[in-house]
This record gives structure tokens, sequence and C-alpha cells, in this order.
């Protein structure tokens, strides 16, 4: 099944997740298996919403940008979310479950984690949503912070600025502050989705060749100039980034996924009969990138995943970005 697996769909090859609709649907299909009496309306609007602001319609902001974390993204980490709040809650105890307002406070969470990368009509300073790279999820915080009154949530704005961090680096994980264990639980479902699911991607080896590594040259994590003036090179290139790959993903699973966040993608496997198809996509993806870098044969990734930004060719006009940048680095 997974050979036949289109590139904007789910791991299971049934949810569009370039879609909001489809995706709205497969959240609120999995959050009435838990919660049947429960209304789903604030996730629901809260999917309205993103809709608008990632496609350009939200008054003040510009849409979606970024050529990596696209409309996509965070739609695929939000249904992955949603799977492991269902597991959670299948299999833990009564005093350890999170409850419906909880949970909606985390897919509302999820899938505004990256609106930091969205810039604003008043910023005369940045060109593209990657130059937000090194704090976005501080912006995501502050963004969620006006958002979730708006919707009636404005009880867990003290709580959902702070899961936000999950899914960075801005904030030692240990030095997140949180009353409650289950909304650290929830912090690390959270973390567990954002990484899972990107890196299970069907054309994840693609996107960090052909968009990551673009905006990490705009984000200046691929190159940055020291404290003594000389430049640091940390990718040279897209495929510089791709041989690093393995490293980061074993690594990523050994201190995130395993480590900090406790197993969390264990919390999977009840809706899967035991399985964990995130799992296996990653390994599948790790081990034709293997197979990509022992032969040296760049041909061999050629998947043209679809782009889902507020504008049209938006990759050239990031591509053109990021050679200015280089070139000025290089200078």
């Amino acid at each position: 099944m997974h050979d036949l697996r289109r590139n904007d769909y789910d791991v299971t090859n049934s949810v569009q997740v370039s879609s909001t609709a489809a995706v709205t649907g497969a959240v609120r299909a999995l959050f009435a298996s838990v919660w049947p009496g429960e209304s789903f309306d604030r996730v629901a609007l809260a999917f309205e919403h993103f809709d608008k602001l990632f496609t350009g319609r939200m008054p003040g902001y510009h849409g979606v940008d970024t050529v990596y974390h696209d409309r996509q993204h965070s739609l695929d980490i939000t249904l992955a979310m949603a799977r492991l709040i269902v597991g959670h809650e299948r299999t833990v105890e009564a005093r350890l479950r999170f409850g419906a307002d909880r949970a909606v406070m985390g897919l509302v969470t999820s899938l505004f984690h990256d609106a930091g990368y969205i810039r604003e009509f008043d910023d005369r300073l940045h060109r593209n949503g990657a130059e937000f790279t090194l704090y976005h999820v501080t912006r995501g915080a502050r963004f969620l912070a006006r958002f979730l009154p708006s919707i009636g949530m404005e009880s867990w704005v003290p709580v959902a600025t702070r899961i936000v961090h999950f899914t960075g680096y801005e904030i030692k994980l240990s030095q997140i502050q949180l009353t409650d264990s289950r909304d650290r639980k929830l912090g690390h479902l959270l973390g567990t989705a954002d990484l899972i699911a990107q890196m299970a991607d069907r054309c994840y080896l693609e996107k960090c060749r052909d968009r990551l590594y673009p905006e990490f040259v705009l984000g200046g994590v691929a190159a940055a100039t020291g404290t003594d003036g000389a430049l640091q090179v940390k990718y040279s290139s897209g495929l510089d980034l791709l041989r690093q790959t393995p490293l980061f993903v074993r690594e990523t699973r050994a201190q995130r996924l395993e480590g900090e966040f406790e197993h969390a993608y264990r919390y999977l496997e009840p809706l899967f009969g035991g399985k964990n198809p995130y799992l296996e996509a990653i390994d599948r993806n790790l081990e034709y990138l293997h197979r990509v870098l022992r032969a040296e044969r760049w041909p061999m990734l050629r998947r043209n995943p679809p782009l889902f930004t507020s504008e049209d060719n938006q990759l050239g006009q990031v591509r053109g970005l990021m050679l200015t940048r280089l070139k000025a680095l290089w200078a």
C-alpha cells in the first residue's frame, strides 16, 4: 500500500493532509470516537481561522510563504496529534486522561504551532517567514495568546503558549514550567507529532534538499557570521543537509522521541493494531536515503511534491532570496 501513497496524503494514504476540510473531518471523527457528546465547535472554528491565516485571507497577515513549513506540514502534524491524543485516552487510567477541553487546547495549539513563520503586513524588515526560523516558536506563542481568546479559550493561554515550545529548541524542555503533569504529557505528544509526521512524509528527503535548506539559509541556520567575523557553515548545500540527515534522525529519535518525550509515539499503536505507521515510514525514508548516499546517486530523489503556500511560484522566490543571502554571506 505504501508504494501507492500519494504525495500529499498521510501515512495511511487515507487523509489528504493538504486539505483543511479533509483533516478537519478526520480529526472530528477521532474526537467523536472518545468524546461523542462533547462539542467540536472550537476546533472546527480554529481550522477555519487556520485556513484563512495560511492562505493569506486573514486581515493583517501575508499567508504562509515558507516552502517546507507550508500548510500541508501543519495539517499533517495536527492529524498525528489527534491520533496520539486518542491513543492516549484509550490506554491510560482515568485520572491521567486529558479530557475534552484539554484535548481541544492541544489540537488548536498543534494547528497553529508554526504560525510564527507568518509575516504581518506592517513588517517591512523581512522578505520571507523563514527569516524567523530561530525564534518562530516564540512568535507562534504570541499568536496563540492573541488568537485563543477570540474562540473563547483565553483560560488556556498560559498552558498553550508554553506547550508549543515542545516543538522547538528556543527553550530547554526542562525549563518549560507547567503545574499539571497532563499538560507536560500533552507537550510530549505535540513535540512527537511535529517530528514524526514530517519525517514520515513521503517526500521528506526531497523536501529537506529543496525546501528546508533554503529556509535554513534565510533563517541563519545553514551559515552565519560568528562573533569573530568568520563565516560558520553548518550545511553547505541541500545535499550536505541530506548527508547529515541520518545522524539528525538518529539523535532526534534517541534524545527527543524516546528520551524527553518518553516514547509518546507508542500511543499510536492502539489505533493501528499494535503497529506504528509513522515509524515504519520514517524507517523507509532512512533506508532509501542510505541507498542514495552509498551510491551518491542523487537522481534517485526524483519526487516532486506539491507546494501549499499562499502564492504561486513561492519556491522560485525563496530560491532567489536564498542565492542573494548566500552571496552576501560569502562576500
